[in-house]
C-alpha cells in the first residue's frame, strides 16, 4: 500500500516537474513578431525565432521585436498604447510654441533585430518603443517644426510640414533597424493671444483672396461684356452693309428694269415709225377726217373762204 502510494507520488513529481520543465523550455512567438535568442551569461544567438511555439534551453531567453506594423500615440488622450498625457510642446521658427498631439506606426526591420538587440542592450521591442522611439519622436519633431512660423503651421503649409516630418523621422530612425511607416499630427494648439493673432492674419488673408476674387470676376464679366459689345457691332456692321448692298442691288434692278422699259419702248415707236408709209398715213388722216371741209381765214381779212370751191376751181381750170 505505502509502496503504490510512494509510486503515485513519485509519479505525480515527474510529470509536474516535466510540465515546469516543457513551461521553462518552450516559447511562443505571436503573429507578427519575431524573437532573439540570447544565453543567460550575456552571449546571443544568431538564431531568430519567427511565429509559433518553439523548444529552447532553459538557459537560452528570448526578446520579442514586432516586424509588423504597430501603432503607436503621443496624445493628450487616453488611447492606445498612450494611457496618460504624452502630448508635447514643440517651437517655431518665430519663437513661438505649440501643443502637439502624434500618431505613428512602426516596424522593426526584420533583417536587422539582432543588431536592435546588441544596439539597445537586449531590450525588447516594446521597451525599445518607451525608451527611444517615443523620445526620439518628440525630440526630432520639435527639430522640424523649428523650420515653419507659426502662421504657416495655421495656414497653407500644415500639408507641407505633416510631409517634411514623416520624411525626417523615416530618415533618422532607420540607421537604427527602426521602419516608420507613418506619422501624422492629430492635433496642434498654441496659446490664446498666438491664436487670436494667427486667426487676425487668416481672416485678413482670406479677406484679401475674396477682394482678388471679385477683382477677376468684374475683370472677366467686363471682358464679356466687352466681347459681347463687339459682337453686337460686327453684327450691326454687318448687317448695315448687308442693308446697303441689297439697296445697291434693288436700285440696280430697278434701273436695269426702267432701262429695259426705255429701250422696249423705243424699239416699239421704231417699229411703229418705220411702218408709216406715206400711204398708211394718208389712210389714218381720211379715217380720222370727219367730212367737213377745212376753212381758211385770211390774214388782212375777215373772209372765211371754203376750200372746197378752191378745190373746185383748181379741178375746171
Amino acid at each position: 500500500m505505502k509502496k503504490g502510494l510512494l509510486g503515485g507520488i513519485g509519479l505525480a513529481v515527474v510529470i509536474i516537474a516535466g510540465l515546469i520543465c516543457v513551461a521553462k523550455c518552450s516559447v511562443r512567438v505571436p503573429a507578427g513578431y519575431i524573437a532573439v535568442e540570447y544565453k543567460m551569461n550575456g552571449g546571443i544567438s544568431k538564431n531568430v525565432l519567427t511565429q509559433g511555439w518553439h523548444v529552447i534551453s532553459p538557459t537560452v531567453k528570448t526578446s520579442l521585436y514586432s516586424v509588423g506594423i504597430e501603432q503607436s500615440y503621443l496624445t493628450s488622450e487616453d488611447k492606445g498604447d498612450s494611457p496618460k498625457d504624452e502630448s508635447f510642446k514643440t517651437p517655431t521658427a518665430d519663437g513661438k510654441s505649440l501643443q502637439v498631439d502624434l500618431e505613428f506606426s512602426y516596424k522593426f526591420d526584420q533583417s536587422r533585430v539582432t543588431d536592435v538587440f546588441t544596439q539597445f542592450k537586449g531590450q525588447s521591442g516594446e521597451s525599445v518603443k518607451n525608451t527611444f522611439i517615443k523620445p526620439k519622436m518628440k525630440a526630432w519633431t520639435q527639430e522640424v517644426t523649428a523650420k515653419y512660423p507659426v502662421t504657416d503651421v495655421f495656414g497653407d503649409k500644415r500639408q507641407e510640414l505633416n510631409e517634411a516630418l514623416d520624411k525626417y523621422l523615416k530618415q533618422k530612425f532607420e540607421p537604427y533597424g527602426i521602419i516608420i511607416d507613418t506619422v501624422n499630427f492629430t492635433s496642434i494648439s498654441t496659446d490664446d493671444e498666438t491664436q487670436a493673432a494667427i486667426q487676425k492674419k487668416v481672416n485678413a488673408q482670406q479677406e484679401l483672396e475674396l477682394a482678388n476674387i471679385e477683382a477677376k470676376t468684374a475683370k472677366v464679366q467686363a471682358d464679356k461684356d466687352k466681347e459681347v459689345a463687339l459682337i453686337a457691332a460686327e453684327q450691326e456692321k454687318e448687317k448695315a452693309s448687308i442693308q446697303a448692298e441689297q439697296a445697291k442691288i434693288d436700285a440696280e434692278g430697278k434701273a436695269e428694269a426702267i432701262k429695259i422699259k426705255a429701250e422696249a419702248e423705243a424699239e416699239a415707236n421704231r417699229k411703229i415709225a418705220e411702218s408709216l408709209t406715206p400711204e398708211l398715213i394718208e389712210k389714218q388722216k381720211i379715217d380720222k377726217w370727219n367730212g367737213e371741209v377745212p376753212k381758211i381765214q385770211g390774214s388782212n381779212t375777215s373772209t372765211i373762204v371754203d376750200t372746197r370751191d378752191m378745190t373746185a376751181d383748181e379741178n375746171a381750170k
